[in-house]
C-alpha cells in the first residue's frame, strides 16, 4: 500500500506533520531548559505545562468544526490547506527561535494544535475512500505505526538539533507534507449539503451526538480513550520514574520513549497479521488483559529495583538487575496497546454513517482530550498524596484489568458483540 498513491502519500503526510508537531514542542523546551530559563526550572517546567496545555486545547475548542469541515468538504483539499498552513506557521517559528521568543514559539504551538485537531479526523476517515475493505486493518496499522515513530523521531531531533536549525529542519518539513499533500487523490464529500456551525459549543456538541448513534462506535472511542490517556501518563511518568526511582541519566528516558514508540508500532503491524485484514475487535480483551497486566508487573519490577550505580547511564542502566525485565514490560505495555487500539479505530471508520465519518472521528478526539486531562488530574492528585511512580502504574493496571475483564463481560451481550463482529445487527454464524 505504500507504493501506491490512494495511500502513500497520506502515509508521509501524516507521518511528517505528527514529527514536526513534536519537533516544534521539544525545540521549544529544550530552548527553555538549556538557554533561556536555565537558572530557573520551576519557570521551565511552568513553560512545559503551559505548552502541554496550549497544545491540547484546539482539541476541546475546534473538534466539532474539524469534523463538519472534513464531512462537508474534498478530504484532499481540506488536506492541502492544512499543510499550505503549517508551512506559514513553521515560518513563524522559525523567527520566533531566531528571537528566542517564547511568546511567538507558545503562539506557533497552539496553531500547530489547531493544524493536528483539524487534520486527526481527514486523516482516518479518508482511508475507508481509498482503500478496500481488506486493506483498512492494514492501513489503520501503518498510520498509528507511523504515528509513533513520527513522534519519536520528532523528539529526538528536538533534543539533538540547536532550536535555530530545528526550526529549518521543521520549516523544511512542512514544506515536504504540502508536496506530498498534493499527490493525495480527490476524496469528495459524503454530505455536500451539509452545514458547518462556525460555533465551538455547537459543532462540538452536534459531533458527539453523532458518535452517540451506535453503541458499537461509542465503546470503541471509550477503549481508545482511555487507551489514550494511559499512554499519556505513562510517557509523562518516564523521566521522574528514570530520575527519582532509577536514579539514572536523561538518555535513559530517551531509552525508554524508544522502547515504547517502537513496540506501539509493532503492535499496530501485528494486530493486522493476526486478523488478517479483517475489521474485528476480536483481540481487543486479550489485549486490554496484556496492558493491565504489563503495567501492574512494571509497578511490581519498579518497586524491587535496587539502584547499583547512581546516576547510570544506558550500559550502567542495562547491567542492574531487573532492567532488562523493566523494558520487556515496557515492550509487553506498548505491543498490547497497539492491538488494543487499531482494530478500534478501524471500527470507528467502518462502523460510523459515511456522511458523518468524520464526525465520528473529531468526537473521539474530543473525548480522547477530556478523558486524559482527568487522567492526568487524577494522577497529579495521587502524586501530591504520597503515591510513587511505581505505585501509578500499579494502579492503571488494575483500573485497566477491571476493563478488560468487563470488555470479556459484555463480549457475548448484544451490545458489544456489534463491536466484535461490527457490522450493527449482524449475527454470529
Amino acid at each position: 500500500m505504500l507504493a501506491t498513491r490512494r495511500y502513500g502519500p497520506l502515509f508521509v503526510v501524516q507521518f511528517l506533520g505528527a514529527m514536526n508537531d513534536n519537533l516544534l514542542k521539544f525545540a521549544l523546551l529544550f530552548l527553555a531548559n538549556f538557554t533561556l530559563y536555565r537558572a530557573d526550572p520551576t519557570r521551565a517546567a511552568t513553560l512545559a505545562t503551559i505548552s502541554a496545555g496550549l497544545f491540547i486545547l484546539p482539541y476541546f475548542l475546534f473538534s466539532g468544526l474539524a469534523g463538519q469541515m472534513a464531512d462537508a468538504w474534498n478530504k484532499a483539499w481540506l488536506i492541502r490547506a492544512v499543510k499550505a498552513a503549517e508551512i506559514a506557521i513553521m515560518a513563524l517559528a522559525l523567527v520566533g527561535f531566531w528571537f528566542e521568543s517564547v511568546p511567538v514559539l507558545l503562539a506557533c504551538l497552539f496553531l500547530m494544535g489547531v493544524h493536528s485537531t483539524v487534520f486527526g479526523p481527514v486523516k482516518y476517515s479518508i482511508l475507508p475512500q481509498h482503500l478496500h475493505r481488506h486493506e483498512l486493518m492494514g492501513g489503520t496499522g501503518l498510520v498509528e505505526a507511523g504515528t509513533f515513530v513520527a513522534i519519536l523521531t520528532g523528539q529526538l531531533l528536538g533534543g539533538i538539533i540547536p532550536p535555530w536549525e530545528a526550526g529549518i529542519v521543521a520549516f523544511g518539513v512542512a514544506v515536504l507534507g504540502f508536496l506530498a499533500a498534493l499527490a493525495v487523490p480527490a476524496a469528495p464529500s459524503a454530505a455536500p449539503g451539509m452545514r458547518i456551525d462556525p460555533n465551538p459549543f455547537r459543532s462540538t456538541w452536534a459531533v458527539l451526538r453523532a458518535a452517540h448513534g451506535g453503541r458499537g462506535v461509542w465503546l470503541a472511542i471509550v477503549g481508545i480513550s482511555w487507551f489514550f490517556s494511559v499512554g499519556a501518563v505513562v510517557l509523562s511518568e518516564f523521566a521522574p520514574l528514570v530520575a527519582g526511582t532509577l536514579d539514572a541519566r536523561a538518555e535513559v528516558v530517551t531509552l525508554f520513549l524508544a522502547v515504547f514508540s517502537l513496540s506501539v508500532a509493532a503492535g499496530s503491524l501485528l494486530v493486522n497479521r493476526l486478523l488478517r485484514g479483517e475489521v474485528s475487535a476480536r483481540y481487543v480483551p486479550l489485549a486490554a488483559i496484556g496492558l493491565a497486566l504489563f503495567l501492574i508487573d512494571l509497578w511490581i519490577t519498579s518497586t524491587r529495583f535496587v539502584v547499583v550505580t547512581p546516576g547510570a547511564d544506558i550500559a550502567a542502566f542495562l547491567a542492574t538487575p531487573g532492567s532488562w525485565h523493566m523494558l520487556a514490560d515496557l515492550a509487553g505495555i506498548a505491543i498490547s496497546g497497539g492491538v488494543f487500539v487499531v482494530p478500534l479505530y478501524a471500527i470507528l471508520q467502518t462502523g460510523s454513517p459515511a456522511e458523518k465519518r468524520s464526525q465520528v472521528i473529531a468526537a473521539n478526539n474530543v473525548i480522547n482530550a477530556i478523558v486524559t486531562v482527568a487522567m492526568v488530574a487524577v494522577v497529579t492528585a495521587m502524586l501530591a498524596g504520597g503515591s510513587s511512580v511505581a505505585g501509578i502504574f500499579g494502579a492503571l493496571g488494575f483500573a485497566t484489568l477491571s476493563i478488560a475483564v468487563m470488555s470479556c463481560w459484555l463480549l457475548p451481550g448484544a451490545g458489544f458483540r456489534r463491536v466484535v463482529l461490527h457490522l450493527p445487527g449482524r449475527r454470529r454464524q
